[in-house]
């Protein structure tokens, strides 16, 4: 998931170390949901396509919108990341849970990430719910068994 919404996020006009923050920031993000949140997580204030087609990345004091989606931010000194649970989700952190599980494979696998993420119209990257059901979902399995393997010859 983390590769994928980096690649999702860098498409989308993020900085390369923003979108690592956003990439891992969204996984921990959908991590907690799957095992449920002990506290409902407050609903970003919905926003029209008209307004997301026109400003499909959004900052405001305390957040920021990728097309429908939303991610608190914090500032770090003068660098801004995405937050969550009280931890800012940093570039050096994307190194450190994700890129060092595929050792030298990492690169392989951000470049499948981009191909597949450039390969979908920018309106389905812009949806929440179109990116995780017609990019994440079908692909996640065959993904995971895929870089896994990757990550095994890559660190052997």
């Amino acid at each position: 998931m983390a590769t994928l919404q980096a690649a999702r996020a860098l498409i989308l006009g993020l900085s390369d170390d923003l979108a690592k923050s956003w990439g891992l920031n969204r996984a921990i993000f959908y991590a907690a949901a799957k095992r449920g949140f002990k506290e409902k997580p407050i609903a970003a204030p919905p926003r029209s396509w008209e307004r997301i087609e026109r400003r499909p990345v959004e900052e405001t004091r305390d957040a920021y919108f990728l097309g429908d989606e939303m991610a608190y931010k914090a500032t770090q000194g003068e660098r801004t990341y995405f937050t969550i649970g009280g931890e800012l989700q940093t570039e050096e952190g994307f190194t450190a849970q994700i890129e060092s599980r595929f050792g030298d494979g990492f690169r392989q696998a951000w470049e499948e990430a981009l191909r597949i993420v450039r390969s979908f119209e920018r309106r389905v990257l812009l949806s929440q719910k179109a990116f995780y059901e017609e990019v994440y979902r079908p692909r996640r399995d065959e993904l995971a068994a895929k870089w896994t393997e990757m990550a095994a010859l890559g660190s052997g």
